[in-house]
């Protein structure tokens, strides 16, 4: 697992505090299951979002109940089980607020993230001044709109989903680190992680293909957040890319 082979030694270089993963994919491109989770934990990683898929793995049911590290989408109904906020403490004391939520466009039923956002900040920073809000949807603009809402109220807002990295990372005027999709790690010799050539069939066919996940590849992409700890205001935002094989 690229995760496990190069997330370590990027934290180690950049002296990162916290790491925050979508991992709703893991499980052979859909969903998570207990052991994925607790290997991804192992390899550094602080706190697990999912979204669409959250409910693809049902042995994770009982890991969302208990565990305060990993989140489903919070515009989910109550009676859902888990999570979609939390608030995890660094290695260095500092405490840091994440909320995920599911976007609406193109996607299946849920309720306003734009109304959950307002709750989770709201409940979020009584007990962290650093605040990270995902948007797991389908539409550029749903993420987009979101982050100007959230803009000087949270330390980043960051969108995932469409497995392709987006190049508009920056930091907002409120203070805000802004990036519409963290990208996929997984295979890129592929259709968003899919075998190429499978995908390709059900396009030129309309007929149907076992969507297997693809190998070739394989990158680490994200982004990497700087963020005053006093202030809770982002002070830079870069893209991570990292091949899983030095070029």
């Amino acid at each position: 697992m690229v995760v496990k082979e190069k997330l370590p030694e990027f934290v180690e270089k950049h002296e990162v505090d916290f790491v925050l993963a979508n991992g709703e994919n893991a499980a052979q491109g859909t969903g998570i299951t207990e052991n994925l989770f607790k290997e991804l934990i192992n390899c550094g990683v602080h706190c697990v979002t999912c979204g669409d898929h959250v409910w693809k793995r049902r042995e994770i049911l009982p890991v969302l109940e208990r565990d305060e590290r990993i989140l489903r989408p919070l515009n989910l109904p109550e009676r859902a089980v888990g999570r979609g906020m939390t608030v995890l403490d660094t290695g260095r004391g500092v405490r840091i607020g994440v909320a995920t939520l599911l976007g609406r466009v193109f996607m299946g039923p849920a309720d306003c993230p734009f109304r959950a956002a307002d709750r989770a900040v709201e409940a979020l920073k009584k007990e962290a001044t650093i605040c990270f809000v995902e948007l797991h949807a389908e539409a550029t603009s749903e993420k987009v709109a979101l982050g100007w809402k959230l803009n000087g109220r949270v330390s980043c807002v960051f969108g995932t989903h469409t497995h392709i990295p987006t190049a508009d990372h920056r930091v907002l005027s409120g203070g805000t680190a802004y990036i519409t999709d963290l990208g996929m790690t997984g295979p890129y010799d592929s259709v968003i992680g899919r075998n190429k050539n499978s995908v390709l069939y059900k396009f030129e066919t309309s007929m149907h293909a076992p969507f297997d996940v693809a190998s070739g590849d394989v990158r680490l992409c994200g982004a990497l957040v700087t963020v005053d700890s006093q202030t809770g205001k982002a002070l830079a935002i870069e893209r991570v890319e990292i091949p899983q094989q030095d070029p």
